[in-house]
C-alpha cells in the first residue's frame, strides 16, 4: 500500500498531471481540450492521461471517434486526489477560456 500511494503522490506531483486532475474534478474533458488548454502536442497529453488512466485515477469513455476522460470516483485514492485539490487553485478558469474561444465541448477537434 505505500508503494501505490508514493506512486499515486508521484503522479500528482507533475504539475501537469495535477492541472489535468483539478480540471477532470468538475468537467469532463477531451484531449483537444487538454492541447488547447496547455498548449501541448497531442501525444504528450496522452501520455500525462495513460498514466492517469493506468494508475485508475481517470476514466474514459467512447464518444462517437473522441475519448472523454473524468476524475474516477470509485478508485480507491479518490479521497486522498480530493484532498490533494483541496492545496491547489481552481481549474475553472482554464475551462472559461477555451470555452470563450467557442472551443468547449463541441468535439470538432
Amino acid at each position: 500500500m505505500l508503494d501505490s500511494t508514493a506512486n499515486i503522490l508521484k503522479l500528482l506531483g507533475d504539475k501537469t498531471r495535477l492541472s489535468m486532475i483539478g480540471l477532470l474534478s468538475h468537467n469532463e474533458c477531451c484531449v483537444c481540450e487538454f492541447v488547447e488548454v496547455f498548449q501541448m502536442t497531442q501525444p504528450a497529453i496522452s501520455q500525462h492521461l495513460r498514466k492517469l488512466k493506468d494508475a485508475k485515477l481517470v476514466n474514459e469513455k467512447r464518444k462517437g471517434q473522441w475519448i472523454i476522460y473524468s476524475l474516477n470516483s470509485e478508485s480507491e485514492y479518490y479521497p486522498l486526489v480530493l484532498d490533494v485539490l483541496k492545496y491547489i487553485p481552481s481549474q475553472a478558469e482554464k475551462i472559461n477560456e477555451i470555452e470563450q474561444k467557442g472551443l468547449r465541448g463541441d468535439l470538432n477537434c
